[in-house]
Parts: structure tokens; sequence; C-alpha cells
């Protein structure tokens, strides 16, 4: 550290005038392309910034932790954004930090950023850290639930019914983890049948929130999946605070398929519990829940049936007696008595019937009769028959006068009989009759 002290006070020392661009007072004007500047000035105005900063205190999760020479270099993420940063633990200062710092942990951190002016490189040298405490973390997620509740992500209308026999379940968890082994084992147990697409996942780190919130958006748009688990064991507070994310919670409210929330054991309430649409207490209860148990449904049938076949025998039962009684009626027993009890009316009513429509056709006749003697009497035929005749022109005119027919017209004479062609001779004198 002295060394580094000397080599910057060194560079920042004023030069003589003269045509490295300084002026009488050892000041530097702008560095151009005729009066650039040296490199121990520009290190050294770096350094003169960067140590403007002072000591920072910082949070984030620890991603590196490794030990060399009683240092400890690693590296701290932001917990939200795609951000790390360097860090160096001296010897000297990792004897008053907390022993049981590793990776992943949730830290503040009091730093101080130093440029090395000789190597020209910068490093964050921890001065403090320690883990961010528990009432801290309990009152962040506190905000966060009142802010997710407040937009009605926790709302039990939004919470989708999980289906009764799902073909194909989704499953989020750690590979080759408790978690796994027990909801597969469960779940063929208590249906063999039963299909399973697993995602593996971190589930804890920095890296189990996008590798939990990926796996679900990959089982939600398998249109195979009917339901999706998203299985951890047990931890403690700070091992499950992935499932507590923001970004996971809202991945799993914006899933069309049905969730279940799995973390931890019973007494763990991570923030996914109150956002999926069925919190299990650990990952065998949703097994047990989210699959039905083949040996009560097959129980549970038997039992439908045997109810069935009870309701069914007491129903035709009931309706045999019905149909007995109605047949042991007077009216059923013998039922020839309507028939008997009619026809006497049904004969006196055809008699009665024959009878008027004899008067009727007699009453017809008659008038049938008279009309055609009134008829006849009015026919020109009658007339005709008496003697009288109707004479035509071979126009067809009938002749009604003497004038009608000149001489030597061709007449027709109609009589009863017949007809008689005639010619005329011209109209006779009146003498002559």
């Amino acid at each position: 550290m002295q060394e580094r002290r000397q080599t910057v006070t060194d560079a920042r020392t004023p030069r003589f005038p003269g045509g490295d661009g300084t002026t009488a007072t050892g000041e530097r004007g702008p560095a151009t392309a005729e009066s650039p500047w040296p490199v121990a000035l520009l290190g050294a105005k770096l350094r003169d910034y960067i140590d403007r900063l002072g000591t920072i205190w910082v949070e984030g999760q620890i991603t590196q932790w490794g030990v060399s020479g009683g240092n400890v270099y690693g590296k701290l993420k932001d917990l939200d954004a795609d951000a790390t940063v360097g860090f160096t633990v001296w010897s000297s200062v990792r004897a008053k930090i907390p022993a049981d710092l590793k990776q992943g942990d949730h830290v503040v951190v009091l730093m101080k950023a130093n440029y090395w002016l000789k190597g020209g490189s910068l490093t964050m040298q921890v001065l403090a850290m320690k883990h961010v405490g528990l009432g801290d973390l309990l009152e962040r997620l506190e905000r966060l639930r009142a802010q997710l509740a407040d937009e009605g992500l926790f709302d039990a209308r939004r919470k989708k019914p999980l289906p009764f026999l799902p073909h194909c379940i989704g499953l989020v968890t750690g590979k080759d983890s408790d978690a796994e082994n027990d909801v597969l084992r469960n779940a063929q147990l208590r249906w063999p049948q039963v299909e399973f697409r697993v995602v593996h996942a971190a589930v804890q780190g920095d890296r189990a929130v996008g590798e939990v919130v990926a796996a679900i958006q990959k089982l939600d748009t398998d249109p195979d999946v009917d339901v999706i688990v998203v299985a951890r064991g047990g931890g403690d507070f700070q091992n499950l605070l992935a499932f507590s994310d923001e970004r996971v919670v809202r991945a799993a409210a914006a899933a069309v398929t049905p969730i279940v929330s799995a973390i931890g054991h019973e007494a763990d309430r991570p923030l996914l519990d109150d956002v999926a649409d069925l919190r299990a207490s650990t990952p065998t209860d949703a097994a047990k829940r989210v699959v039905p148990d083949v040996t009560e449904q097959s129980a549970l049938v038997g039992q439908l049936r045997s109810r069935i076949a009870v309701r069914l025998s007491a129903i035709l039962s009931t309706e045999t007696h019905r149909l007995d009684g109605l047949r042991s009626r007077p009216a059923l027993a013998q039922p020839s008595w309507i028939i008997d009890a009619r026809a006497e009316d049904l004969t006196r009513y055809v008699s009665r019937g024959v009878d008027l429509v004899e008067r009727v056709v007699e009453r017809q006749e008659r008038f049938v009769a008279e009309s055609t003697s009134r008829l006849r009497a009015l026919s020109p035929q009658r007339t005709l028959a008496r003697g009288y005749s109707i004479t035509q022109r071979a126009d067809g005119a009938i002749v009604r006068t003497a004038a009608d027919a000149p001489d030597s017209a061709v007449l027709r004479i109609t009589t009863a009989d017949g007809a008689i062609g005639a010619v005329s001779t011209g109209p006779a004198s009146t003498d002559e009759h």
C-alpha cells in the first residue's frame, strides 16, 4: 500500500513548464493530440474521482466465495437486476466478519472502491460484511405480500380448480432431490398410470429464481401438462427466499395451468403459497392431493354401483306394485265390460243414423223429381214436341220474322225429333193465309 501511495504522489508532483504542456504552477491543461496526458496523470485523476465515493453500504447476494492466502475473492450480485461486482476481503478484515459467510448468502457490505494506479485495476475492498437481518427480510416480504395482495394476485376467485385425474403432471424441483423422489413415488403408488414432465431447476442460490421461472413457463406452454407442482424440501428461511421472489410469484400468477406449491414443511410460508392455486404442506402432501388413490376410487365406484343397484331395485319394486294395483281394478280386470256397455248405444246410434239417412235421401229424391218436372215444363224441347219449330239461317241466326228470311235463303228448321233443310221463297202475302 505504501508503494502504491508513493507512485501516485510522484505522478501528481507538478512539473516545470516546458514542451509537456504543464503550467508554471504544475497544472495540466486539457488533454489534446498536441499535449496529451501521461498515463500516470490519467490514473491519478481516476483514483481521485473514485476516492471521492468514500465508503458505501451495498446489498446483494454472494455468488462467488474463494479463499486464497487468507484473503477472500468473491462476487456480489444484485438481488433483482443482472449486475455483479467483484470484491476482496483482506485477511485483516476477514477476522472481523462472520465466519459462516458463504456463497448464496444474502448480505450487506461496507466497501470502498480502490483504484490501483500501478496495475490500472479497480478493487472493491470490503471493510465490513454481515448477513441481512431476519427482521429486515420479513419486513420486505410483508411489504411485497401487501403489494401483491392489493393487486389481487392472492384473490381466491383467481384460483383455478385442479383436474380430478391429471394425465400428465409437470414437476419443478431440484435434480435428484428428496422432494422429487417423494412426489414421484407417492403419486405413482396412488395411480400407477400417471405421467410426469420433470424440469429440474436450482432451488436455492443465485440461479434459483431464473431457473424456476423458466421451468414454470416451459411447463405452462406444454399442452399435455394438466397441473404443475413446484416442490422443494425443507430448509432454513433464507434457503426458501427464491420462492418468495416477486418474479417467481408473478410467473405463477400468469400461468394458465393450475399451480401447486409444495415448498418446505408445514410451518414454511413463502409467497408462492399465497398465489398458487393449491398449497400443499409438503411434497408428499402435494402428490396425495393432486393424484387420487386408485384403491380408494375403485372402492368408491363399487359403493356407488351398489347404491345404484339398490335404488333401481327399489324403483322397480315400487312400479311393479303400482302396476299390480292398476291391473286389479275392475276396469282392467274385465275390460270387456266397456265394450258390452257401449254395444247397445252403438246399435241404437247406427239404427237412428240409417233412418235419418233414408229420410234425407227420400226427401232429396222428391225434390229432384219436382225440379225435373219444372225444368221439363220450361224446356224448349217440350215446346217443340207440341208442334213448334225453330228456323235458323245458314249463319245460325234465328228467323223471327219473314223479313229475316229473304228469297232463296238457305234455312235450317229444327223440330222435336230432328232438323230439316229448306230454301226460302220469299215472304208470303197476308191474303194467302
